[in-house]
C-alpha cells in the first residue's frame, strides 16, 4: 500500500478540476480554506452586500420610484385603450349595421349619409375610423360612391381602407384603379391594377387584373406595357380562362404595329 496520504489534489488535476488549497494537517479548521462561493459560507459577506443593496436602494428610492410608476401607468394605460378601442368598435358595428342594409339593397344614397334613422356609413367612417367597422365603412362607402359616378370620393374613401385579407385589399386596389380610368387617368389606373394581381398573386384574381392592367397600358399608348401585361397571364396562368382573351389582344396588339 502507497504511504502518500490521499488529498484529492492529484485526483482534481487529472480531472480538470480546479485544486484547492487542502491542509497537510487533517486537523486543521475548515475556515482556513478558501471556500468556493464566499457569499454563501460566509455570512458576513452575504450580510454587507444586502447591507450594499439597501443603501443603493435607499440613495435612488426617487428615480426607483419613478420608474415603477411609468411601467404601472404604461400597463395600465395599454388595457385602458385597447378597452376602449373594443367598446369603441362594437359600437361602429352597431351603427353600422343599417347603413350595410341599404347599401346592399342598393340605397346607396342613404347608404352613405344615412336615411334618418340611423347614421351612413360616411359618418361611421369618420367618427370610427381607427376601428375595424370604421376602416370597412371606408370599403362600403368607396363602393357605393363607385357606383354613384363619384370616382373622386370612391378614391378617397378607398385610399382610407386597408384589409390583412389579401383577396379584400386587391380589391380595392383593382376599385382604385376602376376610379382613376373613369377620371381619365389610365397609367395610374393600370399601376393600380397591377398592384392588386401582384398582391398575393394567384391563378383565380390575378388575371383578371392584369387583363385590366393590359387594357388600361393601351388606352394610356404603353403598348409595350400592355404586351407585358398579357404575356403574364399566357405565361404565369396558363389555365386561366383569360388566357384566350389575352392571346387575342397581343395578336391584335402585334398586328396594329
Amino acid at each position: 500500500m502507497s504511504k502518500i496520504p490521499f488529498t484529492g489534489k492529484s485526483q482534481q488535476a487529472r480531472q480538470g478540476q480546479p485544486v484547492q488549497n487542502v491542509s497537510a494537517d487533517p486537523l486543521a479548521p475548515a475556515e482556513n480554506l478558501a471556500p468556493e462561493n464566499p457569499l454563501l459560507e460566509d455570512p458576513d459577506a452575504l450580510a454587507a452586500r444586502l447591507v450594499d443593496s439597501e443603501n443603493f436602494v435607499r440613495n435612488h428610492r426617487n428615480v426607483l420610484l419613478t420608474i415603477l410608476a411609468i411601467v404601472v401607468a404604461g400597463v395600465v394605460g395599454a388595457f385602458a385603450f385597447y378597452t376602449w378601442r373594443t367598446s369603441q368598435n362594437e359600437k361602429a358595428q352597431a351603427t353600422m349595421f343599417r347603413a350595410v342594409n341599404n347599401w346592399e339593397a342598393d340605397s346607396l344614397n342613404k347608404a352613405i349619409k344615412g336615411d334618418g334613422k340611423a347614421p351612413g356609413l360616411t359618418t361611421v367612417a369618420n367618427e370610427y375610423g381607427n376601428t375595424k367597422a370604421g376602416n370597412l365603412a371606408n370599403f362600403y362607402a368607396g363602393v357605393a360612391s363607385l357606383k354613384q359616378g363619384k370616382f373622386k370620393e370612391a378614391l378617397d374613401y378607398l385610399e382610407d381602407f386597408s384589409s390583412d385579407d389579401y383577396l379584400v385589399q386587391s380589391r380595392a386596389y383593382a376599385l382604385m384603379g376602376d376610379a382613376q380610368l373613369e377620371m381619365n387617368k389610365p397609367k395610374e389606373a393600370a399601376d393600380l391594377y397591377a398592384k392588386a394581381a401582384d398582391h398575393n398573386s394567384n391563378e383565380y384574381f390575378s388575371p383578371g387584373y392584369l387583363l385590366k392592367e393590359g387594357t388600361a397600358r393601351e388606352i394610356a399608348n404603353d403598348n409595350e406595357g400592355a404586351l407585358k401585361a398579357y404575356d403574364r397571364i399566357i405565361n404565369e396562368f396558363p389555365t386561366a380562362q383569360e388566357v384566350a382573351e389575352a392571346r387575342q389582344l397581343k395578336a391584335k396588339l402585334e398586328g396594329a404595329n
